[in-house]
């Protein structure tokens, strides 16, 4: 009786039923999603979504507990926009966490899960999770864009600056100054060596002889006996002061000869007596010398 009612049309409908499921549910778990397993489910709440699509994964701490399941528009109050996530049933929400969007590099975002250390109270299934945004590096591109329009008419004034310096016809002129100082310098460097391998030794060497010729003449002074030395000049000076004390006193001969006017004037005055006698004598020889050849007087 009951046969009779699987016709070949309820058959085929039954299998397009089957069919459906099967293809249903491998779509949604090839998504992520599981329709057996039993999910807790949250709402964030967010004014830009910034490119989040469903079914992205959602991550804590680096590690994947759940998916985006639906992302709806909030039209009575515009600019919000309402996330459904599922995650694990284990999974544990602390309360004081929130869900960040977070832009990744190559155009993709993701949701992370910042977890609050609260181990008292957590969020019950359907509550509404506070949502945040982080462009990451585009949000720092983006704060470096104004900044790089102030630098871009400042770089092209110095561009300019820099070509105008390079089209200056004075710059080869300098630039070949500078090499002929190079080249100068190259040879002023290769006479030095020169100079350094020839010159500088035999210089060396003298001074080296003339070191070597001071140090013996002071090993000479060295072994002189500067006391003994000066001892003998202190009693040269003494007896040249002695000296000099006895010509200049007048207890002494010497003395008196030098230092009495009366002796000086009294030989001076014999001494012109004794011209003038001589003189006399020679002017009238008879009158002090007496030739006899016979005796008289």
């Amino acid at each position: 009786m009951i046969m009779k009612y699987f016709t070949k049309e309820v058959k085929i409908g039954i299998a397009s039923i089957m069919a459906l499921c099967v293809i249903v549910y491998g779509l949604n778990y090839l998504k992520g999603i599981s329709m057996f397993k039993p999910s807790s489910y949250f709402y964030v709440k967010y004014q830009n979504v910034n490119g989040l699509a469903k079914s992205s994964p959602v991550f804590a701490d680096g590690y994947r507990i759940g998916i985006v399941r639906d992302i709806a528009y909030d039209y009575t109050h515009p600019g919000n926009v309402t996330v459904e996530v599922e995650l694990d049933k284990d999974m544990r929400i602390p309360k004081g966490s929130s869900a960040e969007l977070v832009s990744e590099v190559l155009g993709g975002v993701r949701m992370n899960i910042l977890l609050a250390n609260n181990p008292r109270e957590s969020y019950l299934t359907g509550d509404t999770i506070p949502g945040s945004l982080n462009n990451g590096l585009m949000e720092s591109v983006s704060t470096l864009m104004p900044q790089m329009e102030k630098i871009l008419p400042k770089l092209d004034s110095i561009l300019g600056s820099l070509n105008t310096i390079l089209s200056d016809p004075n710059i080869p002129t300098a630039l070949n100054s500078i090499k002929n100082t190079t080249a100068n310098l190259e040879v002023a460097s290769g006479q030095l060596k020169v100079l350094m391998k020839n010159d500088i030794p035999l210089l060396a060497g003298k001074l080296n002889t003339i070191g070597d010729n001071f140090i013996v003449v002071s090993s000479n002074l060295k072994g002189i006996d500067y006391a003994s030395t000066f001892n003998k000049i202190d009693s040269t000076m003494a007896n040249v002061k002695l000296l000099t004390e006895k010509l200049t006193s007048k207890d002494n001969s010497i003395g008196l000869l030098l230092n009495d006017p009366q002796l000086y004037n009294n030989l001076n005055t014999t001494s012109a007596n004794a011209a003038t006698l001589l003189e006399d004598l020679k002017v009238n020889p008879k009158r002090y010398v007496h030739f006899s050849l016979f005796g008289k007087k």
